[in-house]
């Protein structure tokens, strides 16, 4: 990854249970690989269980959780999918408020597969183009955005740059371009 983001930290955000792990750890080292700090923030301390599809995979410690942290404290936010991580998340009015506090701020977001459901809670899509897995075509439509299919979709019509990707098999373009937004 050729964007320096040396000196920046990165909040992932993530439900206890439910991240696909592909899409957590693949831009975690890209994050890392470019010289930034990723942070893993979610709604309980202790550990992750991440999934592989459907099946249980790997476990990660959390670093911080929504209710003591803020984005303050991070110079961007990525969402990982998975199904059940952003299902739960916008079930949590203190991750939606997280997740919107970027946009507020004005600060860059990366989101993958079904996480953009968050930012719909977070009334964060309106007016902006995102791509997402197919199912959320019509949520995010319905959400006031533009849907487009695409291996990844670089948004900057809105108060912050919006990255999104639709599956795992775009994380090679995703992670570049998550990189580069966050080096901003």
């Amino acid at each position: 990854m050729p964007s320096d983001l040396q000196g920046k930290t990165i909040a992932f955000l993530c439900a206890p249970e439910g991240t696909e792990q592909v899409e957590l750890t693949e831009p975690w080292k890209a994050v890392e690989q470019a010289g930034a700090t990723p942070r893993l923030v979610s709604t309980q301390s202790g550990r992750l269980q991440a999934f592989d599809h459907l099946d249980k995979a790997d476990t990660f410690p959390v670093d911080t959780t929504v209710d003591v942290s803020d984005h303050t404290e991070f110079d961007g936010l990525l969402l990982p999918g998975g199904v059940a991580n952003p299902d739960f998340l916008r079930t949590q009015p203190k991750a939606v408020a997280f997740a919107k506090s970027f946009f507020d701020a004005g600060k860059p977001v990366a989101v993958i597969c079904h996480a953009s459901w968050t930012l719909i809670e977070a009334d964060a899509v309106r007016g902006r183009t995102l791509t997402s897995w197919p199912s959320l075509r019509t949520d995010l439509r319905n959400a006031g955005a533009t849907w487009v299919d695409e291996e990844v979709q670089i948004c900057e019509d809105g108060p912050n740059v919006l990255v999104s990707s639709r599956k795992p098999g775009d994380l090679k373009a995703f992670c570049q371009a998550a990189v580069d937004a966050f080096a901003r």
